[in-house]
């Protein structure tokens, strides 16, 4: 049971790869439109409008109830994640009575991950991401993700543009690449899907339930589906805290006796 477990949770590392204060209370915020806002007719203008609305930040440090399931086989875990903005990404998980079985520290370079379930480690360059997603995923992307911006390689001028029911879509092709983002009428992302047909990857990220934290705005809830040829994997986050720009201890070291994972 404990290596069934311990899989799925390198499993959650790499997709990932695809804090002791009392916590501040999380404020649900009702999505409105952007009054303010001028409609524009240029798609550089509405991308420029976009991109303001992301979320700006030094740090963030997220602890989430997260529910994973691989091909069915479903286990709740949680997930502490702190981001220091272009330079990492720490993630350590916790699962039966609080312990932590997996730490993993994710750089623009390089994945390293410990499990400690099982005594193994994994040290990788970062295109080891690869093997699980296509080759325009990149550091950044898995950084925006985790805090509901888009994805910056989509906001670009070859994608289409259009709008219905308050709601805009952006969809184009990035080589092998085919992608659509749908954003809300407040210009904050709602879902984002990337797909790869050849290759058998598809992957949808959903963003819900927008709340207020530390004066910016994001979801408390991610869900993610990724498809990954017979992989079929469902990552559902729910945020319990949410800080930003506050310091933070990016930890991580291989323990002594610890082997490589095969």
């Amino acid at each position: 049971m404990k290596k069934n477990i311990a899989n799925k949770l390198l499993i959650v590392c790499c997709l990932l790869v695809m804090v002791s204060c009392k916590a501040r209370k999380q404020i649900l915020v009702a999505r409105k439109s952007d009054s303010t806002t001028k409609p524009v007719d240029k798609l550089s203008s509405k991308l420029d409008a976009i991109r303001a609305k992301q979320v700006s930040f030094n740090t963030f440090a997220g602890k989430a109830k997260t529910k994973l399931d691989i091909n069915g086989n479903s286990n709740d875990v949680t997930l502490n994640i702190r981001i220091e903005r272009d330079k990492r990404i720490w993630v350590s998980i916790t699962a039966i009575f609080g312990v932590e079985a997996a730490r993993a520290m994710i750089t623009p370079d390089s994945i390293l991950l410990i499990n400690r379930l099982q005594g193994v480690y994994l040290k990788k360059p970062f295109s080891y991401v690869y093997k699980f997603a296509s080759q325009q995923v990149n550091y950044k992307t898995l950084e925006s993700l985790l805090i509901g911006n888009a994805i910056p390689e989509l906001l670009n001028e070859k994608g289409d543009y259009t709008t219905a029911d308050g709601n805009s879509t952006l969809s184009g092709n990035l080589q092998d690449l085919l992608y659509k983002l749908v954003i809300g009428a407040d210009l904050k992302v709602t879902q984002t899907n990337l797909s790869n047909q050849l290759a058998g990857q598809s992957l949808q990220v959903v963003n819900n339930t927008f709340i207020q934290a530390t004066n910016r705005i994001m979801p408390s809830q991610i869900d993610i589906a990724s498809i990954v040829k017979d992989k079929k994997i469902q990552v559902n986050l729910h945020y319990t805290k949410a800080d930003f720009d506050v310091q933070q201890s990016y930890p991580f070291s291989i323990p002594d006796g610890y082997e490589p994972a095969k």
